[in-house]
């Protein structure tokens, strides 16, 4: 039977693109849906969370829409399923966000949001463009991933993750900058895989074959 990928919509995420890099990374072998219906995110085999703009904006829209953010938690956190989360869909992950005052998230993944601070002042924020994706240990969803890779970011802020080994792979921005982070079934990039060709495509089919 065809997987069921769900790619979540609350009214806060880059869509359309993320739709179509799943679509061509999966390329036939499993149904991709964008939707809002909670039933099809409890049932979902495997979850996307896309996320564009402020982290509360965000956070504040997810629990906003009806039965959304307990659906995910019966899928993630009761049945297991595969969950990704990209850019602001990845920091929602962590225990809170300190954009504009200090927001709940979901508290998957221990740590804090915080605004990119480089040591460089000449390097700007937001830290947009093509970085290197250095990986610290390997992860069974991205076996198939080329290391020393570019990725494409759009961002203003970074999860600083409590745990350590909660931190897969990092870019550099005047400082660490996790780019890729994951415990159990959860995975999140803070990069947009949707935006960065090959790389991006091969960090989805990862996730699309990841059996946690």
């Amino acid at each position: 039977m065809t997987e069921q990928v769900v790619v979540i919509d609350y009214g806060a995420g880059n869509l359309c693109s993320v739709d179509n890099a799943l679509r061509v990374a999966a390329d036939g072998g499993a149904t991709i849906t964008v939707t809002s219906s909670p039933a099809a995110i409890r049932n979902a085999d495997r979850l996307v969370l896309p996320g564009v703009g402020a982290f509360g904006q965000c956070i504040g829209a997810l629990r906003a829409a009806s039965g959304i953010a307990a659906a995910m938690t019966t899928a993630v956190r009761e049945r297991g399923v595969p969950f990704l989360g990209i850019c602001v869909g990845m920091q929602l992950l962590s225990t809170e966000g300190r954009e504009h005052g200090v927001f709940p998230g979901l508290d998957w993944i221990g740590g804090a949001v915080e605004r990119l601070t480089p040591a460089d002042p000449n390097l700007k924020v937001p830290h947009m463009g093509w970085n290197t994706v250095t990986f610290a240990r390997d992860h069974p969803a991205l076996t198939g991933v080329a290391r020393g890779s570019r990725a494409y970011f759009v961002h203003s802020y970074r999860f600083a993750v409590d745990d350590p080994a909660d931190e897969i792979a990092a870019t550099d921005h005047g400082g660490n900058i996790a780019a890729i982070v994951g415990r159990d079934n959860l995975l999140g990039v803070q990069f947009h895989p949707e935006k960065s060709q090959g790389f991006g495509l091969s960090v989805l089919r990862g996730f699309l074959g990841w059996k946690p």
